[in-house]
């Protein structure tokens, strides 16, 4: 069996990269809006309204666990998912949700399938102390087939300027504290979906490996965790300096996004119990590097911050029934100035 990777999945992330950059060129010919704070490629972007005060916002989609979702029947987790790709980024700033908008765009309207996305968008929302305002479905036959779908969602909160967290105060010796998630969330499905199919492991989504509780089908469509109460209660400390949301792109490409140019991190990666599912996955001939630069395996939400702070923000976060963990520290690297 060949190794497996999300490029031969067909999922360029280097691309994907290099494409955020490229807006960046584009922008950068324009003026800029004396309201903006800070720039593109950030969790959220933020944008002064007054009175101190910035609106934040984000929007992003499910992906190709829709496939997924198709071939098992369960879909009420895809709103679950939908919302926490977003407020799950909005939060990483400090700023509390406000409320949320919809889009699904379909081959064929199937009001079943779409009512039980939209409960668990409605039922998310209210989770994460926000509104469902509006959104929009569209019916396009000939650019999607019957049963074909897409999501996407926007989120947008308020934070007071003077405590945006940014990153910008993380200094070397910081510590990473990190939360668990729930499995895959909503990353890298084109690969899950190489490694259990056809070009990988050809396992029934139905089946039931020794040991597990659920089916394979139900581990790879649990829903993406909502980590705002926790977000937020962290945040109220005063002691946060920097959150990242682990998305696609890994523990490292995404914590990476709010340290300072002249320092990294450094992970220890078997510092958590990392779920039965990703060691499935892997199994199918993916390399340890791959699986972390695809996956958030097993921790889906960090927080940086000082030692001497580190028990007051576990106590917060343990207050909400959460298991916070140290799983590395911010070190120096003057190769990234």
């Amino acid at each position: 069996m060949g190794k497996l990777s999300y490029e031969k999945s067909g999922v360029n992330i280097s691309g994907g990269d290099a494409w955020v950059e490229t807006i960046k060129g584009l922008l950068a010919k324009r003026p800029k809006d004396e309201n903006c704070v800070g720039g593109v490629g950030g969790f959220a972007g933020l944008y002064r309204i007054g009175g101190g005060q910035c609106l934040a916002a984000c929007c992003d989609g499910v992906g190709t666990k829709l496939e997924l979702a198709k071939a098992t029947g369960l879909y009420r987790g895809l709103g679950q998912d939908l919302v926490a790709m977003n407020v799950n980024d909005l939060v990483t700033v400090g700023a509390r949700p406000l409320f949320f908008l919809d889009y699904a765009a379909c081959g064929k309207l199937n009001e079943s399938i779409l009512k039980e996305i939209v409960q668990g968008v409605i039922d998310a929302c209210g989770e994460s102390l926000c509104t469902l305002l509006g959104g929009e479905t569209a019916e396009m036959p000939g650019v999607y087939d019957s049963d074909g779908f897409d999501l996407a969602g926007f989120s947008v909160g308020i934070v007071e300027e003077e405590k945006i967290i940014d990153g910008g105060g993380i200094q070397e010796g910081d510590l990473l504290i990190g939360l668990p998630s729930s499995g895959i969330h909503s990353n890298g499905y084109s690969l899950v979906r190489s490694a259990l199919g056809k070009d990988g492991l050809d396992v029934a989504l139905d089946s039931l490996p020794a040991g597990w509780q659920e089916t394979v089908g139900e581990a790879v469509m649990r829903p993406t965790k909502l980590y705002v109460k926790a977000a937020l209660a962290a945040a109220s400390t005063g002691k946060v300096r920097g959150m990242a949301h682990i998305t696609g792109g890994g523990m490292l490409g995404n914590v990476i996004r709010v340290i300072p140019k002249n320092l990294d991190v450094a992970v220890d990666f078997l510092s958590w119990r990392r779920p039965a599912v990703f060691d499935l996955i892997q199994s199918a001939g993916i390399e340890e590097e791959e699986m972390r630069r695809v996956f958030n395996l097993g921790i889906g939400f960090v927080f940086i911050a000082a030692p001497n702070d580190l028990k007051e923000i576990e106590k917060s976060l343990e207050a909400l029934g959460e298991e916070p963990a140290v799983i590395g520290e911010v070190i120096k690297c003057t190769s990234r100035a």
